[in-house]
């Protein structure tokens, strides 16, 4: 076996094995799939959800689930846009780290609620998937933001290439979507706060026990995921050059079901960011498929939906599992606080 191959996973391997399948069934069925422009075109149009897997990755390594951060992404374009606006436009920077921030502090509210308020993190992410949407709804009118800085208009090209079919491009969103995909691997590969986090999803009071601080590693969580939310709302208002309230609605199920599938465990302790985008890549390339083929889009709900429900069915990890973790922990606390009185 190739020192690659025998260096990653077993997941990941059969992940790359499907994966080459599909690629080989769909050139020979079409001859618009196996071109350079479809595969920029699918890069670019995936660096979003990379994005969101990467951050969705830590929470649920830490042993969590959230549904709220497609949500939490339209909200932060709203934010980021107005906020620039009234500072006269601003640039690429600080419209990155106002999104990150923006998205910081909607992860930190679901970490508050779950942490403190010692609710299941599917529960509350399920309230704020719902508080979020509808309270931008509700602002916003449901009407979207055309008028937007003239930086976030022009489209950045990092490499572009003439071919028979079209002009093959790649675009800034995957600049940035290779650089949150390496401070991800960073954090959770070469930091403590990453072995922290591991150890957190494994055992809660385990890590506990062994001085880890849970309330942080929880906002760390939360936020990181957050972060990552609102960096890939701005990068998908600059690829659609506008902000709409709905245009990233439905898309944590998309995303949740590629990183289960990548071999993240639902309940915490286990997953790559590999796995993670093998898995997202396996959903972009059927969902791309599908289209070059002309098949209606809905089979492709019906396929994400059928791995979700696979995936949950293998890890074991069901509700009751996580109802019976959050109760554990819950009880350790209550000992913990005990002692100290």
């Amino acid at each position: 076996m190739p020192r690659f191959l025998s260096s990653i996973g077993a997941t990941e391997r059969w992940l790359i094995l499907v994966i080459a399948c599909i690629c080989i069934g769909l050139s020979l069925a079409t001859d618009t799939f196996f071109t350079l422009v479809n595969a920029f075109d699918l890069l670019n149009s995936s660096a979003v959800n990379v994005i969101f897997a990467a951050g969705l990755l830590v929470v649920l390594v830490a042993g969590g689930i959230d549904i709220s951060f497609a949500v939490g992404a339209s909200v932060v374009q709203y934010l980021a846009v107005i906020a620039l606006m009234k500072l006269g436009g601003g640039n690429w920077a600080i419209g990155l780290i106002l999104a990150a921030f923006f998205g910081f502090c909607l992860g930190a509210v679901n970490a508050t609620l779950i942490y403190h308020f010692r609710i299941i993190s599917i529960v509350v992410t399920i309230a704020t998937f719902n508080l979020f949407f509808g309270l931008l709804m509700f602002f916003t009118g449901g009407v979207s933001i055309y008028l937007l800085p003239d930086w976030m208009t022009r489209r950045v090209i990092l490499f572009e290439h003439e071919t028979p079919a079209g002009w093959a491009e790649i675009t800034l969103p995957v600049l940035v979507m290779a650089v949150v995909v390496l401070a991800t691997w960073f954090l959770m590969r070469k930091l403590s706060l990453g072995r922290q986090i591991f150890a957190m999803g494994d055992n809660v009071e385990g890590a506990r026990r062994l001085g880890i601080n849970i309330g942080a590693m929880h906002y760390l969580a939360y936020g990181w995921l957050g972060a990552c939310a609102g960096i890939a709302g701005l990068m998908q208002a600059h690829y659609a050059q506008e902000v709409v309230p709905n245009a990233l609605y439905g898309r944590e199920l998309e995303v949740l079901a590629a990183v289960v599938l990548g071999g993240a465990r639902l309940g915490g302790g286990r997953g790559t960011l590999l796995g993670a985008i093998l898995g997202l890549a396996l959903v972009a390339i059927t969902q791309n498929g599908l289209n070059l083929l002309g098949v209606s889009p809905y089979a492709f709900r019906m396929i994400v939906g059928f791995i979700i429900l696979v995936a949950i069915s293998m890890s074991g990890e069901t509700l009751g599992f996580l109802t019976e973790r959050m109760r554990r922990s819950r009880r350790a606390d209550d000992v913990a606080s005990g002692g100290a009185e």
